[in-house]
């Protein structure tokens, strides 16, 4: 809650639980449960009995599970067992923020209700553990962890996909005289692996919290998309990682914190500079309906004495200070009058329309480094993650012993596949042709930032020019209202004496 009106936050993220990445579903479901389990695909067990702030666990059921499978270790070890491969993907996990407005219950309910209808309904079993950490901010959140497999009907794991074999137009198996065999593709056994299927999540998710704002009524909603496809002016903050979130929580600045309040910084200076740009843009467009001959700053001056009339026709004394302080806010209109050879309200017009074409350019520039910026510090955040796990992954391929290969992959494997992970992305994320290149991009964000600052100052000038277009418009329009209101006054005293 933020001054008194309901805040609602959208969070939903998903990822997978990988053997591959050194990670175990056992170990993963101890840690977000709070419990102590042993994994008995490895020996290792996971006490987190420690942990504080988890306030409620369960396991939901989909039609064709055991009921075994209740109990928390008996289902994740089912699973590390029928998962037999080294790099093993595990589990699906996907955590939602939940709304700080609701009570405690009405967040486990909502979260039950989400998980039941989005997917134990559609086969997984899924394991629901609510955090409310005893912090300073709220951040009541769920942890989902799912099963990957489907059931048979006989409470047996169905398989993750199926070989099917390609057939020619009669019908019949085409052999692969290369390969020695018949052609065949890979089919899932369910869509749950479907590109579209994340999308479909976070879309349902953000369902469920608009129909609880609706029930509040509330007229804000939420939305799960992100801010480009939403055509939302600003560009979203980069993200922090536990330990930098845990840094700035306890006060200590950092410099991904640095850039947060920096792009927020910006997002909401734009905003500001946009709604001033609007509303000076229809004190014009009111003003040019009654066509103003006259000399602005000659106007202005009259403003000025007039409102000093004014207040003393309403028996009203101006103290020095006051006096001081409207003689400043004139002298600055008048200055940015005579500094831009402005004289008449086309003239004024034409100064605003290049000021909002000014905006528009900053602003594409701003969002556009904005986007960089993000996208160089998830480059180097990935490097050093990729860097110190090359020469492990270089020392593996390097054993042609089978035996060593699999004991050096048994004690590395986690760096290994982390390596690999940080390839991949690098592959996917830069353009053809592209290198990884630390270096340079260090030198490039130096640049950007660089430049960031100098358009922060032209952005600072708009704003302050803008203010002054508005003030300016401000005694014209009220110029007339004194003047009218100010011989009212005098009458009225007139017809009293006489």
């Amino acid at each position: 809650m933020k001054g008194g009106f309901f805040i609602a936050i959208y969070h939903c993220s998903i990822k997978i639980i990988s053997r591959g990445k050194g990670k175990s579903a056992v170990g993963a479901a101890a840690y977000r449960s709070g419990e102590k389990l042993t994994n008995e695909y490895d020996g290792l067990t996971h006490d987190y009995t420690r942990k504080g702030g988890v306030v409620h666990t369960e396991i939901l059921l989909s039609e064709y599970a055991p009921s075994e499978y209740a109990d928390r270790s008996t289902l994740w070890n089912a699973v590390e067992k029928v998962e037999k491969a080294r790099n093993s993907q595990l589990a699906r996990e996907i955590e939602i923020s939940l709304p700080n407005e609701l009570s405690r219950a009405e967040n486990i309910e909502l979260a039950r209700r989400f998980v039941q209808e989005a997917f134990v309904n559609k086969g997984m079993c899924a394991d629901l553990c609510v955090h409310d950490p005893d912090r300073e901010q709220p951040n009541i959140h769920a942890h989902i962890m799912l099963t990957l497999r489907p059931f048979n009907e006989d409470g047996t794991w169905g398989d993750k996909q199926r070989k099917e074999y390609i057939l020619d137009a009669d019908g019949n198996k085409i052999y692969d005289k290369k390969k020695r065999t018949y052609k065949c593709r890979t089919v899932q056994t369910t869509d749950w692996n479907d590109k579209t299927k994340a999308e479909e999540w976070r879309a349902a998710w953000a369902d469920f919290l608009n129909a609880v704002l609706t029930e509040k009524g509330i007229a804000e909603r939420v939305d799960h998309r992100s801010f480009e496809r939403q055509g939302k002016l600003e560009q979203p903050t980069i993200h922090l990682g536990a330990a930098v979130t845990q840094m700035e929580r306890k006060g200590i600045r950092t410099v991904k914190g640095d850039i947060n309040r920096r792009i927020q910084e910006q997002n909401d200076e734009l905003h500001r500079l946009q709604a001033e740009l609007e509303r000076v843009n229809a004190a014009i467009a009111e003003l040019n309906q009654s066509p103003q001959e006259e000399n602005l700053v000659s106007i202005l001056m009259r403003f000025y004495s007039n409102g000093e009339k004014f207040a003393e026709a309403r028996g009203l004394k101006l103290g020095n200070l006051k006096k001081a302080q409207k003689l400043r806010d004139v002298s600055q209109a008048v200055a940015f009058l005579q500094g831009n050879h402005i004289s008449t309200m086309t003239e004024l017009s034409e100064k605003h329309a290049a000021l909002e074409s000014e905006y528009h350019e900053l602003k594409d520039k701003i969002l556009s480094r904005q986007k960089r910026i993000k996208a160089l510090h998830e480059l180097l955040d990935h490097y050093e993650i990729f860097k110190p796990n090359k020469a492990v992954y270089d020392q593996w391929k390097s054993i042609t012993n089978q035996k060593k290969k699999d004991r050096f992959y048994a004690e590395h494997g986690s760096q290994i596949e982390a390596y690999k992970a940080m390839r991949s992305y690098f592959k996917s994320t830069l353009g053809e042709g592209e290198k990884i290149t630390p270096k340079a991009w260090q030198s490039e964000l130096a640049e950007l930032e660089s430049a960031d600052s100098a358009d922060m100052l032209r952005l600072h000038k708009l704003e302050d020019d803008t203010a002054l277009m508005a003030t300016i418009l401000y005694n014209v329009e009220h110029l007339q209202t004194y003047e009218e209101r100010g011989q009212e006054i005098q009458k009225k005293r007139k017809t009293v004496l006489e």
